[in-house]
């Protein structure tokens, strides 16, 4: 997807939860009522929850340290809602019991210090009784801490943890041309990809995702994280804990994730190696045992031969198998991921020169305003000769905008549903163009299910993703 222009957003942020009474649903603990040093409890900004919040007071050392109970030893999500009015990140350290478990866990810029957002940690708990302890680590102290909810981790949420994607599929697999749950039954997944979350974060949030996960039953996240473009290269790290956030937090919904490594200009992947090393090693290896997760590591390749392709994909995959053996990796296609159709090539370059890993799966993208049969015509013979998802298409022109062809685009989906190809949407944001599937200004707001806040564009794909 070309890069939007350049839009100012809030920068998604984290959420302190804490349990209060042995048991296994969530519980959350307010700030104000934790143990503080050099802190200070306020009031004064707006939004928060309980009778206030904690202002780290701009030192570093400063902590807030919750005692939380925990109804069984194991794996706890903390959820920490905050807020951070300023452009920096404001990382914490995360002690369970005085042992270091989270190091610098990021806090990025929320936009204001009204708006209230939150992060997500993973930590093992003991039973009873436990000591979470957040303390700052630069002299711009820590982000104002509202509380923190303490919830078993699990790739289902606490609602029928039995109807949710992964509980019924579990990890996925590659098998043939298809993609199989653990059981090797064919699964085709159906979702949504995210805009760019340097602009588009706060679409991105609590009520949009439960929305996404219970009222439009998607099976799948693609996190589209673009590596220019005003993205991950300019700040690793809060890119890189924006990530793991929204990881968690699909997670919770029990839906699948697929993390989008979004390189877009420059066309050639191998020109961010170095930094796809560094972001997908973190990633993998900290979110290795989870069943939910897909990795995507070239968005677009684009003025770029299959060749140069193929040498980026063989040593990258390699650097992902060996922190998380098991889950699958796309790889993008040259020609923006069309297995260079819109080069005015043919897919046999691919079939000719294939990528010598296993479990992983080729990339297509179309926007069916633009792309008629001929790409849809070798969409289908893909599919017959290797392992092939739609990691991102649209009802409108490549530009993401004008109108909808929906004859094209649904006969797209008949072909997706009869070949079982799995598929996400461009985009889960309120971008003002047609691509968006939220009306303009929704993001602002708290309001996501059913059609009304939807564009046509967005009753289209919501009703595909429903309609199984």
């Amino acid at each position: 997807m070309l890069s939007p222009a350049l839009i100012t957003t809030a920068i998604a942020a984290a959420v302190f939860t804490i349990p209060q009474t042995a048991s296994a649903a969530p519980v959350t603990y307010q700030s104000e009522s934790a143990t503080i040093s050099q802190g200070v409890v306020e009031s004064n900004h707006t939004g928060f929850t309980g009778s206030g919040f904690v202002n780290f007071d701009n030192v570093t050392g400063s902590y807030v340290e919750y005692t939380v109970n925990a109804a069984a030893a194991g794996s706890h999500s903390l959820v920490f809602r905050y807020a951070n009015g300023t452009t920096a990140n404001r990382p914490l350290d995360i002690t369970v019991n005085g042992t270091p478990t989270v190091s610098g866990l990021g806090f990025p810029g929320t936009g204001a210090w009204t708006n209230w957002q939150s992060v997500t940690a993973q930590v093992n708990l003991v039973a009873g009784t436990n000591r979470i302890r957040t303390t700052a680590t630069t002299s711009n102290g820590g982000p104002n801490a509202d509380s923190v909810t303490v919830d078993v981790a699990g790739t289902e949420p606490p609602p029928g943890p039995g109807d949710t994607p992964v509980a019924k599929n579990g990890q996925l697999k590659v098998c043939g041309t298809k993609l199989c749950n653990e059981r090797g039954q064919v699964v085709q997944l159906r979702g949504m990809s995210t805009h760019g979350i340097q602009w588009y974060s706060q679409c991105v949030k609590t009520a949009s995702l439960d929305a996404l996960a219970n009222d439009w039953k998607a099976d799948i996240l693609r996190v589209a994280m673009y590596i220019q473009e005003g993205g991950y290269e300019t700040n690793p790290r809060r890119f890189t804990d924006m990530v793991h956030g929204y990881i968690e937090e699909a997670t919770k919904r029990g839906m699948y994730v697929l993390v989008d490594w979004h390189q877009l200009t420059p066309g050639d992947p191998n020109y961010n190696t170095s930094r796809a090393k560094t972001f997908f090693t973190e990633i993998a290896q900290r979110h290795k045992d989870k069943k939910n997760i897909i990795y995507d590591i070239a968005n677009e390749p684009n003025n770029v031969s299959w060749a140069n392709v193929k040498r980026y994909a063989e040593e990258m995959i390699p650097v992902i198998r060996a922190q998380d053996p098991d889950s699958v990796v796309f790889v993008g296609t040259h020609g923006w991921s069309t297995f260079g159709i819109s080069d005015g090539q043919s897919e046999t370059s691919v079939f000719n020169n294939p990528i010598n890993a296993t479990n992983f799966m080729y990339t297509f993208h179309f926007y069916a305003a633009s792309h008629k049969d001929n790409y849809l015509n070798a969409l289908s013979r893909i599919a017959d000769r290797v392992p092939v998802f739609v990691t991102e298409f649209g009802t409108q022109t490549s530009s993401g905008d004008g109108g909808n062809d929906f004859a094209m685009s649904q006969r797209y989906i008949d072909l997706m549903k009869q070949k079982q190809i799995g598929w996400t949407n461009w985009n889960f944001s309120d971008d003002s163009r047609s691509g968006a599937v939220f009306k303009s200004g929704t993001c602002a707001g708290s309001n996501f299910t059913g059609t009304g806040p939807l564009k046509p564009a967005g009753v289209w794909v919501r009703e595909r993703i429903l309609n199984r």
